[in-house]
């Protein structure tokens, strides 16, 4: 799987929220998009899943521009989490992840959908929460469901917008060593929206930065996020720690007036 965005622009009345944005994501690659609120993160991940129409600029999967697929061939084809979502209190965790299978499912639910629903829960860890209802989730619960739901999708390419802002720090961890692995083993291309530059420095394969809708920077996450690229985008100075563990930014001071 191959996508190519080429010179994507979007325009609100006025304004311009997306400024001829153009990168590429590969197989098993994980692309994450960091940048301040207001950056046109949300903007581009709509953009693409087909919530949003461009302006201008062209979308492609293997060469074909996704505006000229059907609609049900490109809803198989990306699994989309939003940033904010909406559930049915009283169906069970096991039913809301099945949903990720509505477009799979033709008469009846099949032996292969509800294996799909029962990968995607052991990849999360929550098996023991199936027979659970929503509204006796938790915050993070809940957003760990939406995640699974798009993954028993198995789509060809994820779009995940701040998938882990309302997770702890351990299950924060744990997401993404799932999404992680899930490129690896199943060959799946990922676009994801984080605020936490320290996951997207540990995890991703190439960062794109944006700011006020253009892009500040793309590339190997080493490459881009220092304290110089930080510091411009931010308005934060930083510094880079290296021990035995990994390479760690660490953000120490707001400058004035930003």
């Amino acid at each position: 799987m191959e996508m190519v965005i080429e010179n994507l622009s979007k325009v609100y009345g006025d304004k311009k929220v997306l400024d001829a944005i153009s990168l590429s994501l590969g197989s098993a690659e994980i692309v994450a998009l960091v940048g301040p609120n207001g950056s046109g993160k949300s903007t581009l991940i709509k953009t693409i899943a087909g919530i949003h129409d461009q302006t201008s600029g062209t979308i492609t999967i293997d060469g074909k521009d996704i505006r000229k697929m059907d609609p049900v061939d490109l809803a198989k084809m990306i699994g989309y989490v939003p940033q904010h979502f909406t559930y049915t209190h009283y169906s069970t965790v096991f039913e809301a992840v099945l949903l990720g299978r509505r477009q799979h499912i033709r008469w009846s639910v099949s032996d292969e959908d509800l294996s799909r629903v029962q990968a995607a829960l052991d990849a999360l860890e929550m098996s023991h929460l199936a027979g659970s209802y929503m509204d006796q989730l938790s915050g993070g619960e809940r957003q760990k469901v939406f995640i699974a739901r798009a993954l028993a999708q198995d789509p060809q390419l994820f779009l995940f917008d701040e998938p882990t802002s309302a997770l702890d720090i351990r299950y924060q961890i744990e997401v993404m060593e799932s999404m992680r692995e899930l490129t690896w083993e199943r060959g799946t291309g990922m676009i994801i929206a984080v605020h936490d530059l320290n996951l997207a420095y540990r995890y991703a394969d190439t960062v794109v930065v944006l700011r006020q809708g253009t892009m500040a920077g793309y590339g190997k996450p080493q490459e881009i996020l220092n304290p110089a690229c930080i510091n411009s985008v931010y308005g934060v100075d930083s510094f880079v720690v290296e021990n035995e563990f990994g390479t760690f930014l660490v953000p120490f001071r707001a400058k004035p007036g930003r």
